[in-house]
């Protein structure tokens, strides 16, 4: 949990901030309990939904999306899914590394066209 200064009264109090810092091990949890993987993949790579990771929407836009979904992919409202735990979803998917270019597998990289 974050601390905050807070004068009250004159004198220096700290007080307990209503949410932690998100946390990404939080995220990947409720995002494989929310069945978000079911269409994202297991780290949001994409599949039958859009991919998420490794570079997310901005937060603001994720979250909206995600309330108002009309598409193949129900809303969530707060109820199930809270904004913590979003933020949390959210920090997951940030965390998510983008992996090796092609470029640097040698396999792939040696790789010679074939005939067309």
């Amino acid at each position: 949990m974050r601390l905050y200064p807070i004068i009250l009264a004159g004198a220096l109090v700290f007080a307990h901030s209503a949410q932690a810092a998100p946390s990404a091990a939080k995220g990947k949890e409720v995002f494989h309990r929310a069945g978000c993987y079911e269409c994202h993949n297991y780290q949001g790579q994409g599949g039958v939904g859009p991919r998420l990771a490794p570079k997310p929407l901005p937060f603001e836009a994720l979250k909206s999306y995600v309330r108002n979904a009309n598409g193949n992919m129900p809303p969530y409202a707060p109820a199930v899914l809270t904004d913590d735990e979003l933020a949390d979803i959210y920090a997951y998917l940030q965390s998510v590394s983008a992996g090796p270019s092609a470029d640097s597998i040698p396999a792939v990289k040696n790789l010679k066209p074939g005939p067309s």
